[in-house]
């Protein structure tokens, strides 16, 4: 998992409360297991016209221009704005690697879903809470402002407005720190592997007939 310290990036403004898992990444496409290839098909049922199969040639499908993600603003997005509930539904673990596969780093919104929200950090993303009179400014000054951008710092746990405004917001401490340092669960266990190979090796020893 990649390390999370600072972000500054452009945002997309998605005005959607109660935006479930399905939505985020569609049923049909959960049936790799691996992290990577889900982009093309994040929200692949608001982005495009047609209806999404796994091995379709998403070059060639119609897209629907009235999707924020699809407009030409929003292009090259990093950050997501989100209203309330986003992620809710099903646990699917595919939603957050679609996020970031896409190229979304960063959520912002008042609530989030907490198996998702729990998600988001074990795969490099980042779901920022902060009170619905800032998100709702947010949400204005990014739809009015072309190329709105936000810089938002883990370690100080602020959100930078481009008029200076620096917004903080809450997080559990042991989460930013396996974001600050790039630790997922494996990640986490992996720091212990010294300690597992010794232990597996008396427990040869001892234990001969566990391993016949």
């Amino acid at each position: 998992m990649q390390k999370f310290n600072r972000l500054e990036g452009l945002v997309a403004p998605l005005d959607r409360a109660n935006v479930d898992t399905d939505a985020i990444i569609p049923k049909q496409f959960l049936k790799s297991i691996k992290r990577s290839g889900f982009g093309p098909n994040l929200f692949d049922e608001w982005r495009y016209m047609d209806h999404g199969e796994p091995g379709m040639d998403n070059l060639r499908r119609p897209l629907n221009p009235n999707f924020v993600l699809n407009q030409p603003r929003y292009q090259g997005a990093s950050i997501l704005l989100t209203r309330d509930n986003f992620g809710c539904g099903s646990s699917r673990e595919h939603a957050p690697w679609a996020l970031e596969d896409f190229g979304i780093h960063a959520l912002i919104g008042t609530s989030f879903a907490d198996i998702f929200y729990n998600n988001c950090f074990k795969n490099g993303v980042l779901p920022i809470r902060l009170p619905k009179a800032q998100v709702d400014e947010l949400f204005a000054q990014a739809q009015a402002t072309p190329g709105y951008r936000l810089g938002i710092d883990l370690d100080t746990q602020t959100v930078k407005r481009p008029d200076g405004l620096a917004l903080r917001f809450e997080v559990d401490q042991f989460r930013k720190y396996c974001l600050l340092n790039g630790f997922d669960d494996i990640g986490l266990t992996l720091r212990h592997a010294d300690k597992i190979r010794e232990f597996e090796t008396k427990r040869r020893i001892e234990q001969p007939w566990l391993f016949a």
